[in-house]
Formats: C-alpha cells, sequence, structure tokens
C-alpha cells in the first residue's frame, strides 16, 4: 500500500504508485504521476502537471511543477516531466514550460540536484549531471549528459552545456558551453577539457588525447580565425566523435545569437538585448 503521512494533501487526480513513500505537509496537486519507489520525505509540493519516474529521492521544500515565471504565459496546460534515479535535494524549484517553449520542462535521469537550485520553465536536461547549490538555470536552457554546473552559478536563457562540460562555481554563463570543456569566470572563459568526465563517461585515452590537442589548437591559437582552426581539426580527426561533437557544437554557436545556438529556435521573433 502506498505510504502516505496523513497530513499529506493529494489531489484524487494523482496517480501515485502503490510503493511511493509521500511524507508529512507535502501537496501533491492535479494529473501528477509519481512511478514505484520514489520517495517524497516531507514538505514536498508538486503543483500540478507533472510526471516523475521511479527511484527518485527528493527532499523537503523542493517544489515542482509550479507555474512558469514568464509574463507571457496566459495559463495555458504545459507540463513537467521527471525521469528515474534522481536526488532532488533541499529548496530545488523547477518550473512547467510555456507554449512558447514547446510546452514542457523535462529533466532525465540519474541525476544530482543540490540545494537550491532553480530550473526554469522549458529547461532541457539529460542524464548523469549535477547541478550544485544555488546554481541558477534561466528558461529554455539545455544540459547534456555528463555535464556538471558549480555552486551559484548563473546561466543565462537558451545556454546549451555540452556533454562533459564543467561550469565552474558562481561563474556568469551568457554563451554555450562546448561539449567536454571546463569554463570558469565572469564572463566565462574556456580554461581546459574535462577528462576526467571523459574517463567517467567511457571515452577512451586515445580519444581524449584527441580531444586535448584539439582544445590547445582551437581555444590557444590567436593565430588564424575560428573556422580555419575548426577545418582543420576536423580534417586532422575524422574519426574521433567527440571531436565531431565539439567541432559542430563551436559551428551551431557561431550560427546562433550571441553565442547561443537555441536562440534560433525562439518562437516569438525576439532577441535577446545583452546587458554589459
Amino acid at each position: 500500500m502506498t505510504q502516505i503521512h496523513p497530513t499529506a494533501i493529494v489531489h484524487p487526480s494523482a496517480q501515485i504508485d502503490d510503493s511511493v513513500v509521500i511524507g508529512p505537509q507535502s501537496v501533491i496537486g492535479p494529473e501528477v504521476v509519481i512511478g514505484p519507489e520514489t520517495v517524497l520525505h516531507n514538505h514536498v509540493t508538486i503543483q500540478s502537471l507533472t510526471t516523475i519516474g521511479r527511484d527518485n529521492q527528493i527532499y523537503p521544500f523542493v517544489v515542482l511543477g509550479a507555474d512558469p515565471q514568464d509574463r507571457k504565459w496566459r495559463g495555458e496546460r504545459t507540463t513537467c516531466e521527471i525521469g528515474d534515479g534522481n536526488c532532488i535535494r533541499e529548496h530545488v524549484t523547477i518550473h512547467r514550460g510555456t507554449d512558447n517553449g514547446g510546452g514542457v520542462t523535462r529533466i532525465g535521469s540519474d541525476n544530482l540536484i543540490m540545494v537550491a537550485a532553480h530550473i526554469a520553465h522549458d529547461c532541457q536536461l539529460g542524464d548523469h549531471i549535477t547541478i550544485a547549490n544555488q546554481v541558477m538555470l534561466a528558461g529554455h536552457v539545455r544540459i547534456e549528459d555528463g555535464a556538471n554546473a558549480g555552486g551559484g552559478a548563473g546561466i543565462h536563457h537558451f545556454v546549451t552545456i555540452g556533454t562533459c562540460a564543467f561550469v565552474g562555481g558562481l561563474a556568469r554563463i551568457t554563451r554555450d558551453v562546448p561539449p567536454f570543456m571546463i569554463v570558469e569566470g565572469n564572463p566565462a572563459e574556456v580554461r581546459a577539457i574535462n577528462s576526467i568526465a571523459m574517463t567517467r563517461g567511457g571515452y577512451s585515452a586515445d580519444h581524449i588525447e584527441a580531444v586535448k590537442d584539439a582544445f590547445k589548437r582551437l581555444f590557444r591559437d590567436n593565430h588564424t580565425a575560428m573556422a580555419e582552426r575548426i577545418a582543420n581539426v576536423q580534417q586532422d580527426y575524422p574519426d574521433v566523435p567527440a571531436v565531431t561533437r565539439l567541432c559542430e557544437s563551436l559551428m551551431a554557436t557561431a550560427d546562433g545569437v550571441h553565442g547561443r545556438a537555441l536562440e534560433l529556435t525562439r518562437s516569438d521573433d525576439k532577441r535577446t538585448v545583452e546587458v554589459r
């Protein structure tokens, strides 16, 4: 039988698996679905229209599936989707999507989202991601598998954080972060490659060495144009998928707006005014 504390409030339309634990003073709103073995410790709020998979641990004062903080949102039906095996710590807030941004905020599986992080409307997170304390994700941010964001980092809307990238603590991220790279500072700059994440992600030593060489040639050579550097690296490493992905990411960023490839997906025909 589902373990629901008598002080919890569960909407009649919510679908709760029999193995779910819902702790004291939690509130589960309409059209919420919670999968097997998920635990809501206490004082958790799931506002509405949210689907949560199996084996998630959700800690006190988390708010999931809340209305988006977007002036264009007018109450349209949008959703939040959370996968399996996530650990969502105290005071995390994750908001539903908007019609303007695809209608869904999506969190993958096996992620660690630490205390007081905010994930805004229409963000798309993959798997095996670590988001440290008080990281702020604006709307429409995409974070790819295996990436990490250090404490207090601020990530501009429509930014992409590439796979296995690392964002340093308190960094100000206004442009896409290339895959496999470490970025730090305000504004953030590429510092090195994230060889630890690549190793954990199963990349071979040869491929890691190829990315190291690509990093030096792409980010430390100031004598040629970036487009020429990318072409040369692609020519030298045609059979290394990680290098190909890195180069494709840089080209997409260059084709985007203000260094953000996802800006081209905006449906309101408005572009961000950069404040420096």
